[in-house]
């Protein structure tokens, strides 16, 4: 099925989603793409987007998604890791990345004013595929999309998902769409609303939900609290994604302006990036009624716990409960069951998806898993009744206004700053988005280097919401004994009169 879409105030239908469909795999087809191999896309929130996303999983092909800040060094290592046959982009984004194009691969620009792109093995959009016979359909499980996730190293890693046979293709499907309509809902007469990034696996997999059940799916580029209302009220949306910033951004506007929007349409919002503030989940509870929702998953392992406005009460500041076909467990560093309310280690797996394997990094694979179960160094513990609390992150990674960033990136960014000895990347509270970033530098002898000049250096670099909005000069770096870097020393000062850790 496919969806009939809003944006920016145009109504496309599902007969131009199909049409579109078809014509992007008669373009890949042309391009010689078969199933298996992986095109990228760099692309804003769109139709196009949409219905790329669509035309990847009707023919079985990879699709990797690059955050469209990405400046050439980030996109390039994505597009060569993964191996992309084409890349799908935004015109106005080309000049952003195109030292960073590998050769061999097709660019497909999206142009949506008068100008078009020109270049070797450069195509445009509004022409591809046009009168050209269409890709054949896949014909094992889905390949699905490729997510790019850091770790405790400088390179994201891409997370791709192992076909499984094609006898288990119809009954993995189910196991999954069974997933995902607890967590994103479901339903007859469905208006879904997305405004976070397609490019995030969290949205993508969201639109892919909707898209699946034929609904209505109102889409934006971005969020802004007054326009989300007034869409909200317009179409009369039954579902919504939505995460904690947005909630701030939401409850920070006025309660007569908030009052004057008819939400009573809403069934449920997901929220699925990032922890939510009890405080926050309270009052959103309080404004729209039991339609909060919140899962605990990964890009890994999927989704593994749910909790639903009433369980999340009885249970609040948890992640939720297991969900179908899937397992949880606390254990030590040996790899001990601990009881309920010991913290330790949370180890996790969902049998409704297939394998994944790290793309060229089969040893950070094996490092990841237990016993069948995989750990992404979070923390937490299992209450009485098996309700999931999440309490710190044994990895460095900050998680921004829903968005996962990882230190070590851009540590190593860094560490090419002329004058800059040592480094540290660290997660700070900030009230909208949860976290916000700070860098404590260490100089070499003799060098002057200010906060404004280590700022200006990474946004030439690394994508803009990357760099800290706070650096700190150190002389020299707290150690451990084994000349560690101690970052909880650093963070400890920022986090002191905070009422969590993470």
């Amino acid at each position: 099925m496919v969806p009939t879409l809003w944006f920016d105030g145009r109504q496309y239908s599902a007969g131009w989603m199909q049409a579109e469909i078809r014509r992007v795999l008669a373009g890949l087809h042309a391009l010689d793409c078969k199933e298996g191999d992986t095109v990228a896309a760099m692309l804003r929130n769109s139709p196009e987007y949409v219905a790329l996303l669509l035309a990847c999983r009707q023919a079985g092909l990879y699709l990797a998604s690059i955050n469209w800040h990405f400046k050439a060094l980030e996109a390039n290592h994505i597009l060569v890791d993964s191996g992309a046959r084409a890349l799908i982009v935004d015109a106005d984004l080309l000049d952003q990345i195109r030292e960073g194009i590998p050769e061999g691969v097709d660019v497909i620009a999206v142009s949506r004013g008068a100008a078009r792109s020109t270049g070797p093995r450069t195509h445009n959009w509004a022409d591809f595929g046009s009168g050209l016979p269409a890709m054949p359909a896949r014909t094992s499980t889905a390949h699905s999309a490729i997510t790019y996730t850091s770790g405790t190293t400088g390179k994201p890693k891409g997370v791709r998902r192992i076909p499984g046979p094609p006898g288990d293709r119809a009954a993995m499907e189910q196991r999954l769409q069974r997933i995902t309509s607890i967590v994103y809902g479901t339903g007859k007469d469905v208006t879904a609303y997305l405004c976070a990034p397609i490019y995030h696996s969290a949205a993508m997999a969201y639109v892919s939900h909707f898209c699946n059940l034929g609904a209505t799916v109102v889409l934006e580029p971005s969020f802004d609290a007054l326009r989300t209302l007034a869409l909200l009220q317009q179409h009369k949306v039954t579902h919504a994604y939505l995460v904690p910033t947005m909630y701030q951004r939401l409850l920070a506007l006025e309660p007569e302006v908030r009052a004057r929007h008819d939400l009573s349409a809403l069934r449920q919002v997901a929220s699925t990036g990032s922890p939510c503030p009890v405080p926050l989940k309270q009052a959103m509870i309080g404004w729209l009624g039991p339609v909060i929702t919140e899962a605990y998953g990964s890009s890994e392992a999927g989704y593994t716990t749910f909790a639903d406005s009433a369980s999340w009460l009885r249970h609040p500041g948890s992640a939720g409960s297991p969900l179908p076909d899937a397992e949880v467990r606390i254990l030590d560093e040996q790899g001990n069951a601990l009881p309920p309310r010991e913290i330790g280690l949370i180890y996790v797996r969902q049998h409704a998806l297939p394998d994944f394997t790290y793309i060229n990094r089969p040893e950070a694979r094996q490092a990841v898993e237990r016993d069948g179960l995989i750990t992404l160094g979070d923390m937490g513990y299992l209450d009485d009744d098996g309700f999931l609390h999440i309490c710190d992150r044994k990895a460095d990674m900050v998680i921004s206004g829903g968005v996962n960033i990882y230190p070590a990136e851009i540590e190593s960014v860094l560490q090419t700053m002329p004058g800059i000895a040592d480094c540290a990347v660290f997660g700070i509270p900030d009230a909208e988005f949860g976290e916000g970033l700070a860098a404590a530098i260490q100089l070499r002898p003799g060098h002057q280097v200010e906060g404004a000049d280590v700022q200006a250096f990474l946004r030439e670099r690394i994508a803009n919401y990357k760099v800290p909005r706070i650096v700190e000069i150190h002389e020299s770096l707290p150690r451990e004994d084994t000349g560690k870097i101690f970052k909880r020393r650093l963070r400890e000062p920022h986090w002191q009169d905070q009422a969590r850790a993470i």
